[in-house]
């Protein structure tokens, strides 16, 4: 009896093994691609969020690096623009999709992000300290690299606390990380300080500041220009005052998913990582914590 326990064991163990080592690599397909944008900027995508890299006479800099099982594929599209190791990492705020891969560039780049990012990812003790920023600012600065200057702003409050845009001047190309998912819901983070009414308010600063010709890179979402911007404050604004005036007439949350927000909505702006759903769980919490 006790030798068949032992082999059920055995084969239970086994099996797991096997189950385990069978679990397909959410990473295997996954290819980075590279579009020219303007000047030496260039936008790789692959999963998770867009990277901007810019690679000239002063070497390779990057903003953002994705997941850490991309790292290689990532390097070797750097490498075929005629790059090196990036010799600078500018994370737009802490997210894994977008500092996943700062453990392997952090070996030989300087990480430069807002003071609130190297604060979150320091709380995680599973991150090696080669992958937090060690420059980090409080509200702007400039990296002055391959003949132009690349500015960093803080956008306060908005998708987290700790969010910047990348402003690649002579270029005129603008990296807005997750403050812009183009023609999606956006995923506001109101656990890490992020909010609605400031996400709106980042992108209307945009809008008013920004050249009107600038191209611009959203953190999830294909290259564009200020136009995906109106978009979003457009749509964000719309579907946030639908929210408020059902909550304000009693309707309770699960009866304004039932109803939803419009087929355009939910077909379109819906159909990314933040579907209609949790997108009225978004904006009901906020209004909720906030006010209307």
């Amino acid at each position: 009896m006790t030798n068949r326990i032992h082999s059920t064991l055995i084969a239970a163990a086994l099996l797991c093994s096997v189950t385990a080592s069978a679990a397909p690599d959410p990473f295997a397909e996954v290819e980075v691609t590279a579009t020219a944008v303007a000047g030496p900027v260039h936008m790789l995508t692959g999963a998770g969020g867009n990277i901007a890299v810019t690679v000239g006479e002063d070497g390779v800099l990057i903003v953002d690096d994705q997941f850490l099982p991309l790292a290689e594929r990532i390097q070797a599209a750097i490498n075929e623009l005629g790059g090196d190791r990036p010799k600078f990492v500018l994370n737009t705020h802490y997210h894994g999709d977008h500092v996943g891969g700062n453990p392997h560039f952090g070996q030989a780049a300087t990480i430069i992000a807002h003071r609130n990012v190297r604060t979150r990812l320091a709380a995680d003790e599973a991150l090696p300290p080669v992958a937090l920023p060690v420059v980090t600012f409080d509200d702007a600065m400039s990296v002055h690299f391959n003949g132009e200057e690349i500015a960093l702003f803080h956008l306060p409050a908005g998708h987290t606390d700790g969010d910047s845009a990348v402003w690649f001047k002579s270029s005129n190309v603008l990296h807005l990380g997750d403050q812009l998912f183009s023609g999606r819901f956006p995923y506001i983070d109101l656990d890490a300080g992020g909010t609605v009414q400031g996400y709106i308010a980042n992108l209307e600063a945009v809008l008013e500041s920004a050249p009107s010709d600038v191209q611009v890179i959203p953190g999830h979402g294909p290259l564009g220009t200020l136009d995906a911007v109106r978009q979003a404050v457009a749509v964000i604004r719309t579907t946030r005052a639908a929210v408020a005036e059902a909550i304000a007439d009693g309707t309770e949350i699960d009866a304004i998913i039932e109803a939803g927000l419009g087929d355009e909505f939910a077909d379109h702006w819906g159909s990314g990582f933040i579907n209609e759903e949790r997108w009225i769980r978004i904006l009901a919490r906020d209004i909720g914590e906030r006010g209307h």
